[in-house]
């Protein structure tokens, strides 16, 4: 995948930075679309440009951790900058706050127009081999429907634009439900010209697994069970079972073993180039997440870890005695030396001892601070996650013994006992199971962009007495409106600037 991200930025710079913003001006300097879109190189760096929107601040390079984790029970933030920690605490005043609010909203679009660019000119482009030229298109509508889906879980009532977008343009708003049944359409549609597996000098582009797995993740945020069940069975058990889970549950949050077996779909991250986020040719491939979630002292700090997910961790020994491995690779805390000697908290760090900070992605295996060039990929679908979601939904649909296995073998790979010798106290009862199973996933994937879509789909965020049991640790919740903050509002200029667009409710 490195060489997708080189050909990547080459091609933006020469490109599309005249066509996302300018459409309608004529530039002696650029290529424009009347120039472009006639060959199968055309195409190919077409849809390559849409994987380096991973690269902007809005997404996955830096603003989007803010909004799925820190946003979530899991994380916090007491930056000095008071207006973005107020954002992760819902204290949402200006709305057009552009760390916040509105560079995500942005690079939402201005990723989902580069795939509509993809799907409406690339049909009428010749090639050689015609599945090549379905394998653009399913890439185009995978990412359409990647960044629709992440949009309809932070905002909820969107525009939905499909087509090439201009400057006159005053999209229609849709409801969500609209709006995931063109996420669905554009998945299934993708899943049948995607491969089963890319070569491995294409490694990071999404296959039919991928595909798959969004399709489940997009059904059980609207609890359609059945639907979700089919969908992973496809990974699980069915023509897409190549997954399991590494034996070492740190390789997924490094750069030393990454596109392994446990991965479904991951964000390719450079460090070949230390430039910016806009569109120049120099511009950065990288992540910025390290940087602003490391402890003071190696990093901004902006974000960190609520001190509950520890204490979560310290509620049971695996079968040796000892704690889950997994709190040593999840959390950075003040105990860390004493708890599994890791000698990595004797650096010039500064905390308190009621703090936590996440330590997924870090770099401390090999250096002793961050910067805003991080190579470590970003695990944004893995098995471990397939597997507890499998679980999940067979617990709703009735097969709450059948669930059991699946975190079971989650839980093996740490050396932690079953479920059934841990908690006997379950048995056969779907809200235990379901609220163990809460914690199985925070235990497992805590840090990694699924607590509030979980919360949300869990229903943790309709009603007063689950939002006041979520406040008990993490006091941000306590500003929390129900019916009001299970979404953010839209920037306000869009609002302003477009008559077919309402505030969400609330704001």
């Amino acid at each position: 995948m490195k060489k997708i991200i080189i050909i990547t930025a080459a091609f933006l710079g020469l490109v599309f930075t005249a066509c996302d913003n300018e459409l309608d001006l004529n530039s002696p300097n650029d290529i424009t679309t009347d120039q472009y879109w006639k060959t199968e190189t055309d195409a190919q760096a077409g849809v390559n440009s849409i994987y380096a929107m991973f690269y902007k601040d809005g997404l996955w390079a830096r603003w989007m951790y803010f909004r799925l984790d820190l946003t979530s029970d899991e994380g916090y933030s007491v930056s000095p900058w008071t207006e973005l920690a107020d954002w992760t605490r819902f204290n949402y005043i200006n709305y057009n706050f552009w760390e916040g609010n509105a560079v995500t909203w942005r690079d939402t679009y201005k990723a989902i127009f580069r795939c509509n660019q993809v799907l409406a000119n690339v049909p009428n482009i010749t090639f050689q081999n015609e599945d090549d030229k379905k394998k653009i298109i399913a890439q185009a509508k995978f990412f359409r429907a990647l960044h629709y889906y992440y949009a309809a879980v932070i905002w909820e009532d969107i525009p939905l634009v499909l087509e090439p977008s201009t400057p006159t343009d005053l999209p229609q708003q849709k409801k969500v439900t609209e709006i995931f049944a063109q996420i669905e359409k554009d998945l299934n549609e993708a899943f049948q010209d995607l491969p089963a597996s890319w070569t491995q000098d294409q490694l990071g582009r999404p296959d039919k697994g991928a595909a798959k797995a969004f399709l489940a993740k997009l059904y059980m945020q609207q609890r359609k069970w059945a639907e979700a069940k089919t969908a992973l069975e496809y990974l699980i058990t069915g023509a897409g079972a190549k997954y399991s889970l590494t034996s070492n549950y740190r390789d997924n949050f490094t750069d030393v073993n990454e596109n392994n077996s446990e991965s479904v779909f991951e964000i390719q991250f450079g460090d070949q180039r230390k430039g910016g986020t806009g569109e120049d040719q120099n511009a950065a491939v990288s992540s910025n997440r390290g940087q602003f979630f490391a402890p003071r002292g190696i990093g901004w700090s902006d974000g960190q870890a609520r001190i509950w997910l520890v204490n979560a961790f310290k509620q049971e020994k695996n079968k040796d005695g000892n704690l889950d491995v997994r709190l040593r690779w999840t959390l950075y805390y003040p105990q860390l030396l004493a708890d599994f000697g890791d000698k990595t908290y004797n650096r010039n760090w500064e905390w308190n001892n009621d703090e936590a900070w996440f330590r997924k992605g870090s770099r401390d295996y090999y250096r002793d601070n961050e910067d805003y060039y991080s190579q470590v990929n970003y695990r944004l679908v893995r098995y471990g996650d397939i597997l507890l979601r499998y679980a999940e939904v067979l617990n709703e649909l009735g097969s709450t013994a059948a669930a059991y296995q699946y975190v079971d073998m989650v839980r093996a790979r740490v050396n932690m006992n079953t479920l059934a010798v841990a908690h006997p106290e379950i048995g056969n009862n779907h809200d235990l199971f379901l609220e163990r199973l809460k914690t199985e996933r925070v235990l497992e994937l805590a840090g990694e962009s699924v607590r509030w879509e979980d919360l949300k789909r869990w229903g943790d965020l309709d009603s007063q007495a689950a939002v006041d049991k979520i406040a008990l640790r993490d006091p941000d919740f306590k500003n929390f409106k129900v019916g009001k903050n299970h979404r953010m509002p839209i920037p306000q200029v869009d609002v302003d600037n477009n008559p077919n667009l309402e505030q969400n409710t609330g704001y």
